[in-house]
């Protein structure tokens, strides 16, 4: 086999690995937000606390998770994590109690970020060169969003294959049977994704063990002194906050612009298609301008489209207008997502200690995974219809304004290093 093809396959086994991890945790949520709320019998704020039980496992998984990747094949690590993820599924679809959703939950947050986040970035980086960290980052999020887009599709296509055909007279146990399916069918893809990542994921530079100032402690202080890993913590923070609308775009058409549960699936889905072309073409564009310009552009985005939603402006009657403001501000939001960690080499970060730069912006950036599950749940509970979704995206625009300004201040850095 030629090169080529190996560096082809092992992209392939990343992208499906990257994104095939969350399908359960999240991207099954995110599509079918309004169906989840029904067959679990839970409220938006439920909802928000039980992520939030992933957040808080996350958060220390993220920093432990950046050392092991380090001193581990990436391999190995993703591989393992994916089959630990399918086997959630099973528990998934018995459809368990709000307690015992928030313990499955915290068992994803160790098992999709302790051995799987850092170990796909630095695979992912030293799949590129110095010079295509753009276009190797842009990949990996564009493929990422290709294929939850399919299986988002695929998805709705097999809940309406399996529900009644006038879906208005479902009954909630038909609803719980047709997405038990679903869920099964998720779990099972994954669990191949991991067998399929076992013999393709390439391996990865490892620290040598045996060195004292390779010593987990020694590394990670050593990281932390610089100050670009702060500045792009901050902005991955913003970043994921701003990402957090797109949980919201299939409520938004089922609550306020009276859309049944396929058709506000679909409108998900339609937001999952625009990231593949979103990231790749911010990967591209970022190898020949810069990372960093990309990013601030990509916020830039981000505001106008929370601040449009923000003043409600979009009403029945304006349906096109709230397809063409979430094509808008996916663009920037995905663009942004391929990124987040494309201006590593901006900042001047070794190779060798990505794992440990990645697990101390992780710990930082992803705290959204704790608090904005239940900050959304609140506003929307809070205020029911449009004016919970407005005061939403004006929340989520003011987070966009701090990730704006963190993303001048690290491209001012960096051009003076």
């Amino acid at each position: 086999m030629s090169i080529m093809s190996k560096r082809t396959i092992s992209m392939l086994a990343l992208i499906l690995a990257g994104e095939a991890i969350f399908f359960l945790p999240f991207v099954l949520i995110r599509v079918f937000r309004p169906t989840v709320l029904e067959v679990f019998e839970i409220t938006n704020l439920q909802l928000g606390i039980v992520y939030s039980s992933y957040g808080v496992i996350a958060m220390i998984s993220y920093f432990f998770g950046g050392p092991l990747a380090d001193k581990f094949q990436a391999r190995k690590l993703i591989s393992i994590a994916l089959a630990m993820t399918a086997s959630g599924g099973i528990v998934l679809s018995t459809y368990p109690s709000i307690e015992n959703m928030r313990w499955l939950y915290a068992f994803w947050g160790m098992s999709t970020i302790l051995l799987f986040w850092a170990a796909l970035m630095k695979a992912t980086r030293s799949w590129g060169t110095k010079n295509t960290q753009g276009i190797s980052f842009g990949l990996l999020e564009g493929g990422r969003g290709l294929s939850a887009a399919l299986m988002a599709t695929f998805a709705v296509g097999l809940f309406a294959s399996l529900s009644p055909v006038d879906f208005d007279t479902i009954t909630l146990e038909e609803k719980r049977a047709a997405f038990k399916e679903v869920i099964l069918y998720v779990s099972g893809f994954v669990f191949l994704v991991a067998i399929f990542a076992w013999f393709a994921v390439p391996n990865t530079v490892v620290l040598n063990k045996d060195k004292a100032e390779n010593k987990s402690l020694a590394v990670i202080k050593k990281v932390a002194k610089m100050p670009a890993i702060w500045l792009q913590a901050i902005i991955i923070i913003c970043g994921y906050c701003a990402y957090k609308a797109t949980d919201d775009f299939s409520l938004f058409a089922n609550e306020v612009l009276n859309f049944n549960d396929v058709e506000s699936a679909g409108v998900g889905t339609m937001a999952l298609w625009m990231r593949p072309i979103a990231a790749l073409t911010a990967g591209i564009i970022a190898d020949r301008l810069s990372a960093s310009k990309m990013i601030i552009i990509s916020f830039s985005v981000m505001i106008l489209g929370d601040i449009l939603i923000g003043l409600g402006l979009i009403s029945y009657s304006l349906v096109w207008l709230y397809i063409f403001t979430i094509a808008f501000m996916s663009i920037g939001i995905f663009a942004l997502r391929g990124l987040y960690f494309a201006i590593m080499e901006e900042g001047n970060i070794p190779l060798a200690y990505t794992g440990t730069a990645i697990g101390i912006m992780s710990v930082i950036g992803y705290t959204p995974d704790i608090f904005m599950g239940p900050l959304m749940g609140y506003i929307l509970d809070s205020n029911p219809g449009l004016v919970g979704h407005q005061n939403l995206f004006f929340t989520l625009a003011g987070f966009s304004v701090i990730g704006l300004m963190a993303a001048v201040a690290f491209r001012r850095a960096s051009l003076k290093n």
